[in-house]
């Protein structure tokens, strides 16, 4: 009994809420490819957005519901650009409804955009927890304050990081482990941009990683596996890493 009086003097979180925000999540990527879906469940998921800013405290829920709701179409447009651009860009890609239906990378930039509208709405919590809702079924981290262009493609999405103030621009590509984060860790950098900008036309292969709210990578700039950046690329740049392959043959 003297256990539970200290647990009633603490602070209460809803943490029952990360299974709602799941739930509503997957439902809201439903309705948005499914016509069908969106007529059965629209309604509820109205209701669910709405029960869930009631127990986030969040004030004018209807209100905010309108406002996010007509931003679906021009959501839903640009997603198609970005399973467009997975469908040209992979080798391996069969057809556009495999990217839809299979590419965890183009799911998370469906959460990411969702998540990222609620950010520009004054939201509190909800968008970062969708986004980790994203983070924990694709292995792809996008802040939902991250500000990303058209025809995205991110390729096989496990172990990518997208910072809070990152700006990535038109026809950009990445694959995994790649990392765009922040050279410091400082609380007293909550304010200031701390991630890089990509522009339009780059590709950055696996596992690169680039450091700093300074950090430009120019236009059409290819950036290579395993590269560590944390200094300004020019434009059309190709960066890689020099290295060197010592092969042995075993004696019989």
């Amino acid at each position: 009994m003297k256990e539970i009086e200290q647990i009633v003097a603490f602070k209460n979180y809803s943490m029952c809420l990360r299974h709602a925000v799941g739930d509503f999540t997957k439902q809201l990527i439903n309705n948005l490819f499914d016509v069908n879906h969106l007529t059965e469940s629209g309604p509820e998921t109205r209701i669910m957005f709405l029960k869930i800013l009631d127990r986030l405290s969040v004030e004018n829920g209807q209100e905010l519901w309108n406002q996010f709701e007509d931003s679906f179409i021009t959501i839903r447009q640009r997603l198609d650009l970005d399973a467009a651009a997975a469908e040209r860009n992979d080798p391996a890609c069969k057809s556009l409804e495999e990217v839809y239906l299979a590419y965890p990378g183009f799911y998370a930039i469906a959460v990411h955009r969702l998540s990222h509208k609620l950010l520009k709405l004054e939201v509190p919590v909800l968008p970062r927890m969708m986004s980790e809702f994203a983070h924990s079924s694709t292995g792809t981290d996008i802040h939902p304050g991250a500000e990303i262009g058209d025809s995205f493609f991110i390729d096989h999405a496990t172990g990518i990081v997208i910072g809070e103030t990152t700006v990535i621009k038109d026809n950009v590509q990445i694959f995994q482990g790649v990392t765009l984060g922040g050279i410091q860790v400082k609380k007293s950098l909550a304010s200031t941009k701390r991630h890089p900008t990509i522009e339009n036309g780059v590709t950055i292969y696996a596992n690169a990683t680039i450091l700093g709210g300074d950090v430009v990578i120019g236009a059409n700039s290819v950036i290579g596996a395993n590269v560590c950046i944390t200094d300004a690329i020019p434009e059309n740049s190709i960066v890689t890493v020099q290295s060197e392959n010592n092969i042995f043959q075993k004696k019989n």
